[in-house]
C-alpha cells in the first residue's frame, strides 16, 4: 500500500525538516496498523473501508431508532398518566359526591317503608311493594357503582374493631330470609357468639354479596348462613343448593362484568360486579376467602376473620321490661339537613310508635327545644354526619345535645365509608348506620339501645 512506503529524506533537509518526516513515517505506520484492524474486524469478502463505513451506518442507525423508540415511550408513558389522572378524578368525584346521590334515594326508602307499616288497599299495597322493590335494585346498583369507584378511588380505608359477629349476621339472616322466603327457599341461620375484628360495614358487604348470589342462582331448596371455627379466626360461610360453579369458571367469577349462567329475568339486574367488589375488599381487610364447589349440588362461599376481644365492659344496670312494642314511646331526635329524610324519618318511627322530633339543624332543634317543655328530653339522636357547609358536623352536634341531656344514646347516619367517622363514633360509645338507611338495620339499633345492649 502507497501508505507503507517510507518517503526519502533529501540530504539538504533541515534537523527540523528531518524530525517532521520521521513523525510523519511513524504516523504512517500507526495508520497502516488500524487499517489492518478494521480489514480484520469487518464483513468477510469486503475491502477495509467499506467494512469500517458499514459498522459506522449501523451504530448511526441504532443510535436513531434508540431515540425514537425514547420518545415513543416518553408519549406513551404521558398518556398513561394523563389517562390515569382522568380515571382517578372520575373515581374521587364518585366516591365524594355518594353523599349527595345517596341523600334523596335514603329519603325514598323511608318513605316507602313508613307506607308498608301502614294498613292499605290491597292495589295500594303491591304498588308500594313494587315502588319499594325498585328503590331497593337502585340502592344495589348505585351502592355497586359507589364501591369500585371507593376501591378504585383508594379511599376506602378499612376500620377494623371488635365485635360479636351476631351483631352483623343477625340482621343479614332477617334480612334475606324474607328474600328467600319470596323465592320459595329456605335460609336456615346457625347463629355464633364469637367476636371476630374486621370492618363491620365492609364484611357486611362481603357476606350480602354472598347471599345475594345464593338467591338469586338457587331454582329450589335451601340456603345455609352460619360459622365455623378455624386456627386463628372464624370462617362466615354461604352455602347453597344452586347448580354449581365448573371448576373452569371459579376464577373468572371474581373478575367484573363475569356472570354465571344465562339468568337474564325481570328481577336479575346485577351488574356482575358483586364478587369481584368481594375479591377486592377481602384484600383490604386481608380476609382469605374459600370458593367450594360441586356442579349440580351447590355452592358454598366463605370469608376468613380473625378473632378478637371485646374490651372489659363495666356491669350495667338491668333493662327494663318494656311492654308491647319494644320502641312504644321512645323518645327520638332527628337532625339531618334534608327536609325530606326528617319527613320520611319521622313517619318511618311514629310508625313504630315513637315519639320523634327533628330538626335540619343544631341551632333549629335547639331553638325549638328553647320553645317548648324545659323537661323534654330524648332516648335517642339519630343525627347526619354532613349537615352542610359551615355548620358543625353531627359528631359535633351529638357532643353538644349530649352536654343539654346526659346519657342521651347516638347513631350516627352516614353515607361517607371514610374509617376516620366511624372510627370516632366508635370511640365515642355511638352507634354508626350507613346511607341509605335499611329500615330493618335501624329498628334492630333502636331495639338494642332500648334494651340497654348499646
Amino acid at each position: 500500500m502507497a501508505l507503507d512506503r517510507p518517503r526519502t529524506i533529501p540530504d539538504d533537509a533541515t534537523p527540523r525538516e528531518r524530525e517532521l518526516l520521521a513523525e510523519n513515517a511513524r504516523l504512517r505506520r500507526i495508520a497502516s496498523a488500524l487499517m489492518e484492524r478494521v480489514e480484520s474486524a469487518g464483513v468477510a469478502g469486503a475491502a477495509p473501508y467499506a467494512a469500517f463505513e458499514h459498522a459506522v451506518l449501523l451504530a448511526e442507525q441504532v443510535r436513531e431508532r434508540t431515540e425514537a423508540l425514547q420518545q415513543t415511550l416518553a408519549e406513551l408513558h404521558a398518556a398513561k398518566a394523563e389517562a390515569e389522572a382522568a380515571n382517578l378524578s372520575k373515581t374521587r368525584f364518585l366516591a365524594a359526591v355518594s353523599h349527595d346521590l345517596m341523600q334523596p334515594l335514603n329519603a325514598a326508602r323511608l318513605f316507602t317503608s313508613a307506607l308498608e307499616e301502614h294498613e292499605l288497599p290491597a292495589a295500594s299495597t303491591r304498588l308500594v311493594g313494587h315502588v319499594g322493590r325498585s328503590l331497593q335494585d337502585v340502592e344495589a346498583l348505585l351502592g355497586t357503582l359507589v364501591d369500585i369507584s371507593r376501591l378504585d378511588a383508594g379511599v376506602l380505608a378499612p376500620d377494623v374493631a371488635p365485635f360479636p359477629v351476631s351483631r352483623l349476621l343477625d340482621v343479614l339472616a332477617e334480612e334475606f330470609r324474607q328474600m328467600a322466603a319470596a323465592r320459595g327457599l329456605t335460609l336456615h341461620y346457625v347463629r355464633s357468639e364469637a367476636v371476630v375484628a374486621s370492618d363491620l360495614a365492609l364484611l357486611a358487604r362481603v357476606v350480602r354479596n354472598f347471599l345475594t348470589n345464593a338467591i338469586r342462582y338457587t331454582e329450589q331448596g335451601r340456603i345455609l348462613l352460619g360459622c365455623r371455627r378455624r386456627p386463628g379466626g372464624l370462617e362466615i360461610l354461604v352455602a347453597d343448593t344452586g347448580p354449581g360453579i365448573p371448576e373452569a369458571q371459579r376464577e373468572a367469577i371474581f373478575q367484573e362484568f363475569q356472570r354465571l349462567g344465562e339468568r337474564r329475568d325481570a328481577e336479575d339486574r346485577g351488574l356482575g360486579l358483586g364478587l369481584a367488589i368481594v375479591d377486592r375488599i377481602a384484600g383490604i381487610l386481608d380476609h382469605p376467602l374459600r370458593l367450594a364447589s360441586v356442579p349440580g349440588r351447590g355452592s358454598l362461599f366463605a370469608v376468613r376473620v380473625p378473632e378478637g376481644r371485646l374490651p372489659a365492659a363495666p356491669p350495667s344496670a338491668p333493662a327494663p321490661a318494656w311492654e308491647g312494642d319494644l320502641l312504644a314511646g321512645m323518645r327520638v331526635w332527628v337532625v339531618d339537613d334534608d327536609p325530606g329524610i326528617c319527613e320520611g324519618m319521622a313517619a318511618l318511627l311514629a310508625g313504630w310508635g315513637c315519639a320523634v322530633r327533628t330538626a335540619t339543624g343544631l341551632a333549629a332543634l335547639e331553638a325549638d327545644l328553647d320553645a317548648g317543655a324545659p323537661d323534654e328530653a330524648a332516648d335517642v339522636l339519630l343525627v347526619d354526619y354532613h349537615l352542610g357547609e359551615g355548620h358543625p358536623d353531627g359528631l359535633a352536634v351529638a357532643a353538644r345535645l349530649g352536654e343539654r341531656r346526659p346519657g342521651l344514646a347516638v347513631v350516627v347516619i352516614t353515607a361517607n365509608h371514610d374509617a376516620a367517622i366511624t372510627g370516632l363514633a366508635r370511640q365515642r360509645g355511638y352507634g354508626c348506620l350507613l346511607k341509605p338507611v335499611k329500615p330493618l338495620r335501624l329498628r334492630m339499633q333502636l331495639v338494642a339501645l332500648r334494651g340497654g345492649s348499646g
